[in-house]
């Protein structure tokens, strides 16, 4: 039998604080919202309720933008972002989102409760944030 482990959930370390926009938007729109919100990655809404979450991520724009020498005002965020995304639970153990990470390689995931988007989950949040509470 196991002893009794502190389970630290993705709901206690996850941001709440984060952006979205609509996949209609173009990447300028997006590079300028990132920049205002300080952030790398925004999550793409869902156009009706039977679709999914998208993420764009300066790394897409940076491969599908910059490197190809198109122009932000003329791509449209939902021609370069990731969808579906693999998104997590607030109520999974770390231990075990920290693993999903690591198998998909993942640099983010939003945090879905109900079918909506409550919050954002990184590495550094799972090591920093969480990890750190078990050591305590």
């Amino acid at each position: 039998m196991e002893k009794n482990k502190t389970i630290i959930r993705v709901r206690h370390i996850m941001r709440t604080d984060f952006g979205s926009i609509d996949g209609i938007a173009t990447v300028d729109e997006a590079l300028r919202k990132m920049k205002e919100l300080k952030t790398s990655v925004l999550v793409v809404e869902k156009r009706h309720d039977d679709d999914e979450y998208g993420l764009i991520t300066s790394s897409d724009i940076a491969r599908h933008v910059l490197a190809r020498d198109r122009s932000p005002q003329r791509v449209n965020v939902y021609e370069i972002m990731e969808k579906p995304v693999i998104a997590v639970h607030p109520d999974m153990d770390i231990r075990y989102c920290s693993r999903l990470f690591a198998r998909y390689n993942l640099v983010r995931a939003p945090v879905i409760d109900s079918r909506r988007v409550i919050g954002m989950v990184s590495p550094n949040a799972l090591v920093l944030d969480g990890l750190y509470q078990l050591l305590e």
